[in-house]
Protein backbone atom coordinates (compact mmCIF):
# COMPACT_ATOMS: atom_id res chain seq x y z
CA UNK A 1 0.00 0.00 0.00
CA UNK A 2 2.92 2.12 0.41
CA UNK A 3 3.42 1.73 -3.11
CA UNK A 4 -0.07 3.52 -3.74
CA UNK A 5 1.64 6.48 -2.22
CA UNK A 6 4.26 6.21 -4.62
CA UNK A 7 2.02 6.79 -7.31
CA UNK A 8 0.44 10.07 -5.22
CA UNK A 9 3.52 11.26 -5.52
CA UNK A 10 4.16 10.96 -9.21
CA UNK A 11 0.71 12.20 -9.50
CA UNK A 12 1.50 15.07 -7.67
CA UNK A 13 4.16 15.45 -10.53
CA UNK A 14 0.93 15.82 -12.93
CA UNK A 15 0.16 19.52 -10.48
CA UNK A 16 3.83 19.99 -11.64
CA UNK A 17 1.79 20.75 -15.19
CA UNK A 18 1.18 24.19 -13.02
CA UNK A 19 4.44 25.03 -12.87
CA UNK A 20 5.07 23.76 -16.95
CA UNK A 21 6.16 27.59 -17.57
CA UNK A 22 8.64 26.98 -14.86
CA UNK A 23 9.70 23.52 -15.61
CA UNK A 24 10.46 24.55 -19.15
CA UNK A 25 12.34 28.12 -18.10
CA UNK A 26 14.32 25.65 -15.49
CA UNK A 27 15.49 23.29 -18.89
CA UNK A 28 16.51 26.39 -20.47
CA UNK A 29 18.73 27.76 -17.67
CA UNK A 30 20.20 24.38 -17.30
CA UNK A 31 21.19 23.96 -20.67
CA UNK A 32 22.62 27.36 -20.86
CA UNK A 33 24.41 26.38 -17.69
CA UNK A 34 25.95 23.40 -19.71
CA UNK A 35 26.98 25.34 -22.32
CA UNK A 36 28.64 28.00 -20.10
CA UNK A 37 30.47 25.34 -17.91
CA UNK A 38 34.37 26.18 -19.40
CA UNK A 39 35.41 23.42 -16.83
CA UNK A 40 33.14 21.13 -18.67
CA UNK A 41 34.00 21.83 -22.34
CA UNK A 42 37.32 21.51 -21.42
CA UNK A 43 37.22 18.10 -20.12
CA UNK A 44 35.42 17.45 -23.60
CA UNK A 45 31.47 17.24 -23.95
CA UNK A 46 31.32 15.67 -27.33
CA UNK A 47 32.86 12.60 -28.91
CA UNK A 48 33.00 10.94 -31.94
CA UNK A 49 31.77 7.45 -31.69
CA UNK A 50 31.85 4.06 -33.16
CA UNK A 51 30.67 0.57 -31.91
CA UNK A 52 29.79 -2.57 -32.38
CA UNK A 53 27.10 -3.83 -30.60
CA UNK A 54 26.25 -7.94 -30.07
CA UNK A 55 23.24 -9.17 -27.80
CA UNK A 56 25.38 -12.44 -26.82
CA UNK A 57 29.05 -12.21 -25.51
CA UNK A 58 30.20 -15.38 -27.69
CA UNK A 59 29.57 -13.02 -31.08
CA UNK A 60 31.16 -10.21 -29.24
CA UNK A 61 34.27 -11.62 -28.95
CA UNK A 62 34.44 -12.96 -32.19
CA UNK A 63 34.31 -9.53 -33.58
CA UNK A 64 37.17 -8.64 -31.08
CA UNK A 65 39.44 -11.57 -32.64
CA UNK A 66 38.40 -10.04 -36.32
CA UNK A 67 40.05 -6.89 -34.56
CA UNK A 68 42.78 -7.99 -32.99
CA UNK A 69 43.95 -9.94 -36.22
CA UNK A 70 43.85 -6.98 -38.35
CA UNK A 71 40.55 -6.07 -39.92
CA UNK A 72 39.36 -2.74 -40.37
CA UNK A 73 37.27 -1.78 -37.80
CA UNK A 74 34.27 -0.29 -39.95
CA UNK A 75 34.32 -3.90 -41.84
CA UNK A 76 33.98 -5.91 -38.57
CA UNK A 77 31.52 -3.20 -37.15
CA UNK A 78 29.33 -4.11 -41.00
CA UNK A 79 29.72 -7.58 -40.47
CA UNK A 80 29.11 -8.21 -36.99
CA UNK A 81 27.05 -5.17 -35.23
CA UNK A 82 23.49 -5.89 -34.43
CA UNK A 83 21.97 -2.34 -34.23
CA UNK A 84 21.20 0.98 -36.45
CA UNK A 85 24.90 1.95 -36.63
CA UNK A 86 25.57 -1.04 -38.80
CA UNK A 87 27.28 1.28 -41.70
CA UNK A 88 31.07 0.88 -40.03
CA UNK A 89 29.43 1.44 -36.62
CA UNK A 90 29.51 5.13 -36.86
CA UNK A 91 27.11 6.70 -34.33
CA UNK A 92 28.38 10.18 -35.09
CA UNK A 93 28.96 12.63 -32.68
CA UNK A 94 27.80 12.05 -29.12
CA UNK A 95 26.53 14.51 -25.78
CA UNK A 96 27.60 13.77 -22.71
CA UNK A 97 24.77 12.84 -21.03
CA UNK A 98 22.88 11.13 -24.38
CA UNK A 99 24.78 7.57 -23.83
CA UNK A 100 24.41 5.04 -21.30
CA UNK A 101 26.38 4.92 -18.24
CA UNK A 102 28.83 2.59 -19.19
CA UNK A 103 29.18 3.24 -22.31
CA UNK A 104 30.04 6.85 -21.77
CA UNK A 105 32.38 6.17 -19.31
CA UNK A 106 34.16 4.35 -21.33
CA UNK A 107 33.77 6.55 -24.47
CA UNK A 108 34.85 9.49 -22.32
CA UNK A 109 37.95 7.84 -21.18
CA UNK A 110 39.50 6.43 -24.38
CA UNK A 111 42.20 8.32 -26.74
CA UNK A 112 41.43 9.03 -30.15
CA UNK A 113 42.04 6.74 -32.88
CA UNK A 114 41.62 5.82 -36.44
CA UNK A 115 39.54 3.05 -38.54
CA UNK A 116 42.68 1.22 -39.61
CA UNK A 117 44.68 1.60 -36.42
CA UNK A 118 41.77 1.59 -33.74
CA UNK A 119 41.80 1.52 -30.15
CA UNK A 120 39.13 -0.44 -28.61
CA UNK A 121 37.69 -1.51 -25.88
CA UNK A 122 39.27 -4.28 -24.65
CA UNK A 123 36.98 -6.31 -23.08
CA UNK A 124 33.97 -5.03 -24.27
CA UNK A 125 31.63 -3.13 -22.39
CA UNK A 126 28.18 -4.24 -21.20
CA UNK A 127 25.18 -2.45 -20.78
CA UNK A 128 21.61 -3.21 -21.40
CA UNK A 129 21.83 -3.11 -24.89
CA UNK A 130 24.70 -6.29 -25.09
CA UNK A 131 28.23 -6.52 -25.35
CA UNK A 132 29.46 -2.69 -27.10
CA UNK A 133 33.09 -2.68 -28.93
CA UNK A 134 34.05 1.12 -28.75
CA UNK A 135 36.70 3.17 -30.33
CA UNK A 136 36.50 6.82 -30.32
CA UNK A 137 37.55 8.79 -33.80
CA UNK A 138 37.41 12.49 -32.16
CA UNK A 139 36.57 14.49 -29.36
CA UNK A 140 35.53 18.41 -28.56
Amino acid sequence: MGKGGGKSASSGGGGGAKGGKGAKAAAKADSGAEAKGGKVSKAGTHVKVRHILCEKHGKCMEAMEQLKAGKRFSEVATQYSEDKARQGGDLGWKVRGSMVGPFQEAAFAMQISTLDNPIYTDPPVKTNFGYHIIMIEGKK
